[in-house]
């Protein structure tokens, strides 16, 4: 007989997808981001930044996490576009195993609640719903904390309340530990180093797009959009790294939003596609080439044929 004592059985392997939804501006790409560990959703301060179904994976320990950023739930505008985008929340919705709910801690407005009763729906009665309080940070007193909570508890049945900063890995890691409990034991969908089921040349599109609405601030409407005309690569050689040559279009509604994304004398487009530029560098750790053109599409986003045709499902 050996001495030696029996080895532990390995942990069971857990996966699960989990919805990250709200109303605009509440942080959930800023949270998807941390989650990864990587940027693959772009943030900025104007409403409906995320536009598209994100799918990040995270793999900690057993578990693997495959989270799913949505755009946030628009409530005031009727246009194509709009439409577009609530679908894709409630798409996301039917599919998942847990839903994160986020709302900044302590404030629960109008679009907030109009979130909230997608969760209401008889379809996802069986779902985990988590309650984040994201921005804890924010707020002035944090002894407003409880009873703001109370109150949420009259709202829903909410499988966990988790308060929260997404900017302090502390509570990311917390968050990781709470929703792997909700996660169904079953085999990983994904390799274990996969951080994103989008393609380069979709994230190519998207930062370009956060660098546009992050330079033109409140100026340019968020009916504008990114679409990559040209992607391609040259493998890394014994004489240098992986190229990349990227030619890409911005799409206004309007002359003077062609303006403003120029800007005097070409500085504000040379800013976006040399930011754009960086960050895909750093994220891809190869030598980026990008070119960016501005191009005038009057109603593209109340175009159904149009939005089909920039990749919006």
């Amino acid at each position: 007989m050996s001495d030696e004592p029996p080895s532990a059985p390995a942990p069971s392997q857990r996966c699960g997808l989990v919805a990250i939804v709200g109303r605009p501006n509440v942080g959930k790409s800023t949270l998807l981001n941390a989650l990864v560990g990587q940027k693959i959703s772009i943030t900025s301060d104007k409403a409906q930044t995320t536009r598209h179904r994100i799918t990040g994976i995270r793999t900690v320990g057993a578990a693997q996490f495959v989270f799913v950023d949505t755009p946030g739930f628009q409530t005031r505008h009727t246009a194509a576009l709009n439409r577009t985008l609530n679908r894709t929340v409630q798409a996301a919705l039917a599919d998942v195993d847990v839903v994160l709910f986020v709302v900044e801690a302590g404030r629960f407005g109008l679009p907030d609640a109009k979130v909230l009763g997608l969760l209401q729906d008889p379809g996802l009665k069986d779902k985990p719903v988590l309650l984040v309080a994201n921005k804890l940070d924010a707020m002035a007193r944090r002894t407003d904390v409880l009873p703001w909570l109370r109150g949420m508890q009259e709202r829903h049945a909410f499988a966990e309340y988790v308060p929260m900063s997404a900017k302090k890995p502390a509570d990311v890691e917390r968050l990781f530990a709470i929703v792997e409990r909700y996660l169904p034991e079953q085999p990983w969908l994904y390799d274990e180093d996969a951080l994103t089921d989008r393609s380069e040349r979709f994230i190519a599109g998207e930062i370009v797009r956060e660098k546009l609405f992050r330079l033109t601030g409140d100026e340019l409407p968020y009916t504008s959009t990114v679409v990559i005309d040209k992607f391609e690569e040259e493998p890394e050689t014994a004489t240098g790294p992986r190229r990349v040559r990227i030619t890409a279009t911005i799409v206004v509604e309007r002359d003077q939003h062609k303006g403003m994304v120029i800007g005097e004398g070409g500085e504000r487009l040379k800013r976006i596609g040399s930011e754009a530029r960086q960050d895909l560098e750093r994220l891809w750790d190869a030598r980026v080439f990008l070119e960016l053109w501005v191009r005038v599409r009057s109603g593209w986003a109340d175009d159904e044929r149009h939005l089909r045709s920039y990749g919006y499902e």
